[in-house]
């Protein structure tokens, strides 16, 4: 499993680097970090001890009493192993962080590039735990000291911002990519008891409804790794009360969106791929139920799937729509974007997310479909045809020779 963990956490890193790869040096906006310094007083800490950190963009004009949240991805770690590994890199200590960080698509502050966001208050939290910021424990052994302290980053970060104006906001939006989206399911009811109770609050998850899906050959491989994860990170506690209640017998099934999604009281946006490339790379496909190789050519190229490879991609798809259903149906308040690209994170990149080619449902791009969504103009629940009918996708696949490179890197 270890060796697992780290492969997820290198695919998930070139997934949410690759909006910043291809943003052109020109336009680039890059904002400094912020570290927290009143976050050991709240026991806050990376998993090596840092200092958790987050990065503001300040907002202007009509924007300047509103705020976005944007919760960082970048995986998990459900082991002492992979945890200690975690520790020594970007994803578990704020020591080996860029410390500038590029806004562009949803936190661009360019009103032709995030017409709906560009001038609020734009918010990086930086991901140094390894549980989606909700963990609350700490492992030592009298050699090791790992602080799964997720949980206690979110509020660390958030008690800095209060009096920097987010606790006179009139409009909010939590957000997040990847483990970023999964953390802005986990934190949305939760995020409204900071702000004025008259304040427009919603949440939006990109890239965050990572299903519970057995494998190829019907392993339950990713129900395993949460629940690894959930125990030794203390997670359980924070996880939401009513979710857990009603899943007594496996209450870390309350860490998948599709379990947690209707105890959720605040409007939500789901932006996701129906062929979302992390879950195939390692829900659908991990590399424990493929030992020879054989879906290799169409993970990466999906025209390369044979028949029967694409029938399994178009059952995955089946799936999350029949997770998100009840969603669809019944929440007034609530909007999706399911595009049939292979991607994961969308809202990031300004390719993606507002430009020219950007990708579109029913002719519309992804801005255009939260900025509907988020200020009430119309009802949003866009869900795209079948692969390979959408012609406007960007398929963001990492090479074989990309996560070689970065494995050796780690």
């Amino acid at each position: 499993m270890n060796a697992n963990a780290v492969l997820v956490a290198i695919t998930l890193a070139l997934l949410t680097c690759l909006p910043r790869c291809i943003y052109s040096a020109e336009r680039r906006l890059l904002v400094n970090m912020t570290l927290v310094r009143n976050a050991p007083a709240l026991g806050a800490f990376c998993l090596d001890g840092s200092l958790p950190a987050y990065h503001l963009h300040r907002g202007f004009g009509a924007g300047a009493r509103n705020w976005l949240l944007q919760f960082e991805g970048g995986g998990w770690c459900n082991d002492i192993e992979s945890c200690l590994e975690r520790a020594k890199s970007r994803r578990g200590s704020t020591r080996y962080m860029t410390k500038w960080e590029v806004f562009s698509g949803i936190l661009s502050n360019n009103a032709s590039l995030n017409p709906d966001f560009y001038n609020w208050n734009r918010v990086k939290l930086r991901y140094c735990d390894g549980a989606s910021f909700a963990g609350d424990a700490v492992f030592k052994n009298g050699t090791s000291l790992l602080y799964f302290r997720g949980q206690k980053i979110w509020e660390a970060i958030i008690l800095d911002l209060l009096p920097k104006g987010l606790g006179q906001a009139r409009k909010a939006l939590l957000s997040g990519c990847s483990a970023g989206g999964l953390a802005s399911f986990l934190h949305c009811n939760n995020f409204t008891k900071y702000l004025p109770s008259n304040a427009s609050v919603k949440c939006l998850s990109d890239a965050g409804f990572f299903l519970d899906e057995r494998d190829i050959t019907s392993n339950h491989t990713m129900r395993y790794f949460v629940k690894d994860v959930v125990s030794l990170q203390g997670v359980e506690k924070n996880l939401d009360e009513n979710c857990t209640a009603s899943s007594l017998d496996f209450p870390e099934l309350c860490f998948f969106p599709q379990y947690a999604l209707k105890f959720i009281t605040i409007p939500f946006f789901i932006l996701n791929s129906a062929y979302d490339v992390y879950q195939f790379h390692h829900i659908l496909v991990p590399s424990s139920a493929d030992p020879h190789g054989h879906w290799n050519r169409c993970k990466l190229n999906p025209a390369a799937c044979n028949p029967e490879q694409l029938n399994t991609l178009q059952e995955f798809r089946r799936d999350m729509i029949v997770a998100m259903g009840l969603f669809y149906k019944y929440s007034r308040r609530g909007g999706l974007f399911i595009n049939s690209c292979f991607a994961h994170c969308q809202s990031e990149s300004q390719d993606t997310w507002f430009s020219a080619d950007s990708p579109r449902v029913h002719n519309k791009t992804i801005a255009e479909a939260v900025g509907d969504w988020y200020f009430s103009r119309r009802i949003t629940k866009e869900i795209d045809c079948p692969y390979p009918c959408d012609t406007t996708c960007h398929n963001l696949i990492p090479s074989t020779q990309a996560l070689v490179q970065d494995l050796r890197s780690y």
